[in-house]
Order: C-alpha cells, then sequence, then structure tokens
C-alpha cells in the first residue's frame, strides 16, 4: 500500500498548505471541545477545505455557515483523543457534496471561471512571487477538478492536508482498502491534468506572442 512518502506528486507542483495541526493548541486531550475556539482557529481551514472540493468563492461563506452550525451540534461526537481536521473534513466534505448536487441540478458548472481572489499568503512576497503563488494555486484548483468528489477529497485530506490515510478512510466512512485505490487514481489522474494544463498554457502563451509579433 502507497502512503505520503511515496506521493505521486506531479513536478513542480506544491500541495503544501499554510494551516498548521494546531490540535493541540485549542484542545486538550479528553477535554470538552469549545466551539468558539475551534472556529477562531479553524475557519481558514474550512474555506480552503471548501474551495479544494470544488464550492466556487462567492459561495464560500454560506457553505461554510451551514458547516459550522453542523459541527455546533454535533460537538458532543468529537473524541479528543482523535485528529481534529479530519474530524472537520467531512463535514466540509458532506455539504461540499451537497452542493455539487444542487449546482448539477441547476445546471451550474462547479469550475469558477471568474475567481480572481488570492488565498492568503503567510508572508509578503514581491509582485512575481505572488503571481507564481496564484499561478500555482489556479493550476492545483483546476487539476483537481478532473477529480470526482470522492477522490478529490481523499487526494486533498491526504496529499494537501497531510492526514494519514487510516484518518482519512475513518473521516469519510470507506474502507481504508477503498481510500487507498482512490488515492492511487487521484494521484494518476491529478498528474495527466496538470500536464495537460500546462501544455495548454504553453501553447496558449506561444499564441499570445505570435500575434503581439509584427
Amino acid at each position: 500500500m502507497t502512503d505520503r512518502s511515496a506521493s505521486a506528486q506531479a513536478p513542480g507542483v506544491d500541495l503544501s498548505t499554510p494551516e498548521a495541526d494546531d490540535r493541540g493548541a485549542i484542545v486538550r486531550r479528553g477535554a470538552p471541545l469549545d466551539f468558539q475556539t475551534l472556529f477562531r482557529a479553524e475557519c481558514s481551514y474550512v474555506f480552503h477545505s471548501l474551495r479544494r472540493l470544488g464550492v466556487q468563492e462567492r459561495d464560500l461563506e454560506d457553505v461554510a455557515h451551514e458547516v459550522f452550525l453542523a459541527i455546533h451540534k454535533r460537538l458532543d461526537d468529537y473524541d479528543p483523543a482523535r485528529p481534529l481536521k479530519p474530524w472537520i473534513f467531512a463535514f466540509a466534505y458532506r455539504f461540499a457534496s451537497d452542493y455539487r448536487r444542487l449546482a448539477r441540478h441547476r445546471r451550474e458548472q462547479i469550475r469558477d471561471q471568474t475567481d480572481d481572489e488570492l488565498e492568503p499568503i503567510d508572508v509578503a512576497p514581491g509582485v512575481e512571487e505572488r503571481i507564481d503563488a496564484e499561478r500555482s494555486r489556479r493550476l492545483v484548483l483546476d487539476a483537481l477538478d478532473a477529480l470526482d468528489l470522492d477522490k478529490r477529497a481523499v487526494f486533498v485530506m491526504h496529499e494537501i492536508d497531510g492526514a494519514p490515510i487510516p484518518a482519512v478512510a475513518e473521516a469519510l466512512s470507506i474502507p481504508l482498502n477503498t481510500a487507498y485505490s482512490r488515492l492511487r487514481l487521484a494521484r494518476e489522474q491529478f498528474a495527466v491534468q496538470v500536464k495537460r494544463l500546462r501544455l495548454r498554457s504553453e501553447s496558449d502563451a506561444r499564441a499570445r506572442r505570435n500575434r503581439e509579433m509584427p
């Protein structure tokens, strides 16, 4: 079986995430989970997760609100002995699934073609670095759009969030072998899509340069 150490990450694609696993900072083992503390610590993570699961930028706030309402109702179900982020991600996954079904029913396109907003960046880079960071972010989101939601959820949890596959399987309520299978297929499809998108981008750039030539 494969794991994160054997990741088939596409060359040159940064799948790292700025959100650290701060479960220990907000939850003491055996202590009740405080919702306000959780909300402050994990709001950004929920927004990032929903976006990576295909929720459009303009709908993030509404869907995140529903996620946190559900989390609030289920706080007593959380086991502090277990990692927090996979538990939270399971809520995001369920609401992203509902969102995508509703969007298909309305015949809307999930991919946000007008999204010009940037995810927060920890340090203030120069203009070129910021442009590169945005291009990388868009490449990842566009490549993720090629995955169905089930594979996408496993890929995001493991490759981006760094959750071990057993925790992924438990959070998504799927057999361990199914989680490994989805991860393998997702890695393959993601790598193919990244290559396709890069070739298209290079082709578009050449076409623009040819048009600009006298």
